[in-house]
């Protein structure tokens, strides 16, 4: 079982540490796999379907902006995660096909996530743009997740966790993909 760094409330800075330290120590450094999660009332994973192709936008925690901005890179496998909803759990998978760049919807002052701090010169929010690979039959649901040992260790179920983007072991990114 993997070492798991607890993260106290001293500060954001001691919590990115242990969060990246986590991160580096125990994912695969050619291939990343990350959970990100979504509402299916304002983007499901039928919705990146029909578009195919979508820029992941409106991630406004540092966390999940930091994941974006240093670690999310072409060819990485994205988990959707449907969230806030009747039926929450994992419900595809995606592949990111355009590195970090600036989330342009914090720029538009009619934008959910319009953000006046930050601007062209020195963004402070980032995306990623994402493409469709599969729509699971069934929505891999959060009690199955929890109640699998071999998922314990997973960011997404560890409590105080709310981070709409998180890494994934492939072990872990692989067990989700057989329990389809």
């Amino acid at each position: 079982m993997d070492k798991i760094v607890k993260i106290s409330a001293i500060g954001a800075k001691r919590e990115k540490f242990a969060v990246e330290k986590l991160f580096k120590t125990n994912y695969s450094s050619t291939m990343n796999y990350w959970l990100m999660k979504t509402e299916p009332d304002t983007f499901s994973i039928e919705d990146l379907k029909n578009k195919k192709i979508s820029d992941w936008d409106g991630v406004r925690n540092y966390q999940a902006r930091n994941f974006i901005r240093d670690d999310m890179r072409n060819g990485d496998r994205v988990l959707i995660y449907h969230s806030s909803c009747k039926n929450v759990g994992v419900a595809g998978i995606a592949e990111v096909i355009k590195e970090s760049h600036p989330d342009y919807t914090c720029w538009d002052e009619s934008s959910d996530y319009y953000d006046p701090k930050s601007t062209k010169e020195d963004p402070r929010w980032f995306m990623v743009t994402v493409k469709w690979i599969e729509t699971f039959d069934r929505i891999i649901p959060l009690t199955e997740i929890k109640t699998n040992k071999q998922l314990q260790g997973m960011l997404l179920i560890k409590k105080g966790n709310r981070l709409s983007i998180t890494p994934v072991k492939k072990s872990e990114y692989d067990l989700i993909l057989k329990l389809v």
